[in-house]
């Protein structure tokens, strides 16, 4: 029986912070011990441009893939997505300690977002490096979905033999350029933008009327995108506040909330933003305009408050109970700023 090669990439942490670094090579070295499994190391998969050699391997990888990075698995499965490379979500028994806050509240309702598009038949695992000290559990966690893959393609071999015609093997993936280890590990240059998670995403454009930098925009099938990443201002994550369903993240924002971290108590368009942004729902989308303004600003333009682009969620709500901020946008209405 053949045995399934498990790609597993790590994509290192920003900088050269001598704790990450000896777990992520604490990591590799145990990995290369283990058989079935094609490691490769690359920068930070966050800052990775379309010409990086690091995002040119990713997209030749077409089996199964475990990345580990120091991002929450949301955010890191999200930006693969954008960056063309797909798969299906894979569960992962790994995971932070528990908050008690998370007992209480249960399994967030699945949001009912747009979904992804092109997505081929295999699985993409993220594990957060943040969430254990040393390289035991991440292996033990490394074997274990290996097995499961294994599993997985001999029960697809079964249903689906392959194919054998004058001593000629077909369906079979094509080889994968090869990349040295100095190629996947140029040093990137650090980068700031917005990415959606699409299983949360509504395309509600709410982005579009918000962001007045040009940053999102439509693909051919009107669903939203982010069109122009690099018009993104560094370190402004406005538009992430004010969206609904917390379908925007910036990985590398201070807050985990708005950095992908799992979503807590959501239910429709009720958002619980005290405790995932340190204020109540008038606080972040007051926070939200405030940083928009700062960035016009910046840019010799003028500052244009709550006049333009605030979301208007009530309008396709129907008979829906208002939510805090449904509440604060009547207010603003009727003082007719």
């Amino acid at each position: 029986m053949a045995r399934h090669h498990l790609t597993v990439v790590l994509s290192q942490a920003q900088g050269k912070h001598p704790v990450k670094r000896a777990l992520e090579e604490s990591i590799v070295a145990a990995l290369l011990m283990e058989s079935g499994l094609e490691v490769s190391v690359i920068p930070h998969l966050y800052d990775l441009g379309p010409d990086h050699t690091g995002r040119l391997f990713l997209e030749s990888v077409r089996g199964d893939m475990i990345l580990l990075s120091w991002l929450f698995p949301r955010a890191a499965y999200w930006v693969l997505d954008r960056d063309g490379i797909k798969g299906r979500w894979g569960e992962t028994q790994l995971k932070p300690p528990a908050d008690d806050d998370d007992e209480e509240n249960g399994e967030p309702e699945p949001p009912k977002g747009i979904g992804a598009l092109g997505v081929p038949d295999r699985q993409i695992y993220c594990l957060d490096l943040r969430d254990a000290n040393g390289h035991e559990p991440f292996v033990a966690e490394i074997r274990r979905i290996a097995a499961e893959c294994q599993a997985r393609q001999e029960e697809k071999r079964k249903a689906q033999p392959t194919m054998v015609q004058l001593g000629l093997s077909f369906g079979g993936a094509a080889a994968k350029p090869a990349f040295g280890p100095e190629q996947l590990l140029q040093a990137p240059g650090r980068r700031w933008y917005p990415v959606i998670d699409y299983s949360r995403c509504t395309n509600c454009m709410e982005c579009i009327d918000f962001c007045l930098f040009g940053v999102y925009g439509v693909d051919g099938q009107e669903r939203i995108l982010v069109e122009n990443q690099d018009n993104c201002k560094k370190g402004c994550p406005a538009c992430s506040r004010v969206w609904p369903e917390q379908a925007i993240m910036f990985p590398d924002y201070k807050t985990a909330a708005i950095a992908g971290a799992a979503v807590g108590a959501v239910t429709g368009l009720k958002i619980d933003l005290t405790r995932l942004f340190g204020g109540d729902t008038k606080d972040a989308l007051s926070q939200a305009v405030a940083e928009r303004d700062r960035e016009l600003v910046a840019d010799g333009r003028q500052a244009v408050g709550v006049t333009v682009g605030i979301p208007k969620r009530q309008t396709s709500r129907g008979e829906e109970p208002k939510d805090d901020l449904d509440r604060l946008m009547d207010e603003l209405d009727a003082l007719e700023l």
